[in-house]
């Protein structure tokens, strides 16, 4: 792996297996009474969030304590950033307390990138506007892989609001690494043009929707629309909600979260036994320890403060609590 994350193109298909096979063994330890490891003891990773997490802010701090860093959080509401200070300023700021990583969510496309440029430490992109997310992806491969096993041919639909989605973009490149046949489909309004330079193909309709093994709903992105891309909600969920009707028996269910109910799914399949949308979730905190891990610690990440540890259990082959 390179020092940083910021795109899925960073990876090979070797390094997201491996990264895989990693929260994999950081998953058994999420199952034990005391969920510590001393892996990242001393080292200080840095979360800075300026735009609304839930789900990512969240995982991403559990990971780091969990891997017995030193974690600082930053929210822009409250921060020095109310006050007018740049992100370049903020970022050496930071960088003064030697920070191991640096975790960004940003508003704009390429913010993590100007990040790595300007900070020692190794960056990981935890959302930047609508260009990438690729911790999400990797997430989302890892819950998937727990279901069905090998992803290689697996057909899989991203349905809705791609043009504006972060999510689409690292799926679209992480899925097709790993072997899966990808279709975006959604209104034309909400395709990109050229999108299938990425590797995918495009639909408009859902009349062959029933070919996917899985169904990746996205969210509709109102917060990042100028404009009116639809006529209407009502409309937009009369053509792409996907409900039971839709949703074949034998079909798996993806969405990034967070689901607006009566929209992009009908209430019956989020709840259905065919959603892998909690273990999702679920999976966030291993695969982001395992990013972690394997830029700080696993050989992938030279930035500061850098202190090599044996495994991703600690310095024995016995995992040790914190």
């Amino acid at each position: 792996m390179n020092r940083h994350l910021l795109s899925v193109d960073d990876l090979s298909r070797e390094d997201i297996e491996r990264l895989l096979d990693r929260a994999a063994s950081f998953a058994e330890v999420s199952g034990r009474e005391i969920k510590k490891v001393p892996t990242l003891r001393g080292r200080t990773v840095i979360n800075v969030f300026y735009e609304s997490s839930t789900r990512t802010s969240s995982s991403f701090e559990l990971a780091a304590k969990r891997l017995s860093a030193d974690l600082v959080s930053i929210k822009a509401q409250g921060s020095a950033v109310d006050k007018g200070e740049s992100l370049k300023d903020t970022v050496q700021t930071l960088s003064a307390y030697d920070p191991a990583a640096i975790v960004i969510r940003s508003p704009h496309a390429g913010a993590a990138a100007l990040v790595a440029r300007w900070s020692a430490a190794s960056v990981i992109n935890a959302g930047d506007g609508k260009h990438e997310h690729p911790t999400q992806a990797l997430l989302d491969l890892y819950a998937l892989r727990r279901r069905v096993g090998p992803l290689e041919g697996l057909k899989l639909w991203i349905v809705g609001d791609v043009m504006h989605s972060r999510v689409a973009r690292s799926g679209i490149l992480a899925f097709s690494r790993m072997g899966c046949e990808v279709t975006v489909c959604g209104p034309p309004t909400l395709i990109p043009r050229g999108i299938e330079s990425l590797g995918c193909r495009v639909r408009y309709t859902l009349d062959d929707l029933a070919e996917a093994d899985v169904v990746y709903a996205l969210r509709m992105q109102s917060e990042r629309m100028e404009g009116s891309f639809v006529p209407s909600l009502r409309e937009y969920a009369g053509r792409y909600q996907i409900d039971g009707r839709r949703l074949g028996a034998g079909q798996l269910l993806m969405h990034p979260g967070p689901v607006n109910r009566g929209v992009e799914l009908a209430a019956e399949v989020i709840d259905s036994p065919q959603a892998l949308i909690v273990e999702q979730v679920e999976s966030g905190v291993v695969v982001r320890m395992a990013v972690l891990y394997e830029l700080l610690a696993g050989g992938g990440g030279s930035g500061a403060g850098e202190r090599r540890a044996a495994g991703p259990l600690g310095e024995t082959t016995e995992p040790q609590p914190a």
